[in-house]
């Protein structure tokens, strides 16, 4: 099966603008998650989609294709639906324009999960949780899951209830880390699907794919990616950058 990875990377974040351009250890931080891909041996074409010019010049810069996108889409996966509508491709990954540190290795385990189970629509990774803190931050998004290692959840809040207190023993939760793999033909109803009502209420997209009854793939990772969501990221990730061995 032929599969694409997509960098949506839009200059304009409210919360760090000019982020796909920031330097981490001199080099922008976008041109550093193009290595990521790059690197992953199942993938068979890296694109960049982004709605500005300067970005448009770095993907070319790295040698990877690039699509300039409309500025005004509604997320990043509608960006990398505009990306792909035109491919002949099976398998579309969503890379995180902002997850620099992520294992190349997790890109083709999300392929593989795609590709070994025909009734599966959609993939994603997770880890576990590592203590009480992570299980009660909000900015951490919890996946509860089936027998098949399927979502049945996802929120921010920390799910399951439990009478008892918290164990490192429980792995029926994890961690979500949002990277995700659609097939094609999945990714482009969900798009059209539209967001829902309970996606907008934990603001997070992938409840639309269980709203629209999808099987969703979780592919359980040991390794720890940081991404960069605020500037006061980045010392924690260069840090991260200058240890990873891969």
């Amino acid at each position: 099966m032929k599969a694409l990875c997509v960098i949506p990377a839009r200059y304009g974040s409210t919360r760090f603008p000019g982020k796909p351009l920031h330097p981490l250890l001199g080099r922008p931080l976008l041109a550093w998650v193009i290595d990521v891909a790059k690197k992953s041996r199942l993938t068979h074409e890296v694109i960049v989609a982004t709605d500005d010019e300067r970005i448009l010049e770095l993907a070319k810069k790295e040698n990877v294709s690039a699509v300039l996108t409309d500025s005004d889409l509604p997320s990043g996966t509608d960006r990398v639906w505009k990306a792909v509508e035109g491919s002949d491709c099976d398998i579309v990954i969503n890379l995180q324009g902002d997850e620099p540190t992520l294992n190349p290795k997790s890109l083709d385990l999300l392929i593989e999960a795609l590709e070994t189970d025909s009734e599966v629509q959609m993939a994603t990774l997770a880890r576990a949780i590592l203590d009480v803190e992570e299980l009660n931050s909000q900015q951490t998004a919890k996946i509860v899951l089936n027998d098949n290692s399927e979502a049945i959840y996802f929120s921010r809040l920390p799910i399951p209830f439990s009478r008892k207190p918290f164990s490192l023993d429980i792995d029926s939760v994890v961690k979500h880390i949002g990277v995700y793999g659609f097939k094609r033909s999945f990714l482009q109803k969900f798009c059209e699907r539209g967001d829902t009502n309970l996606e907008k209420s934990e603001g997070l997209e992938q409840l639309r794919a269980l709203v629209m009854g999808a099987r969703i793939k979780v592919v359980k990772v040991d390794s720890e990616s940081w991404g960069v969501d605020y500037p006061h990221d980045v010392e924690r990730v260069e840090k991260q950058l200058k240890g990873r061995m891969f």
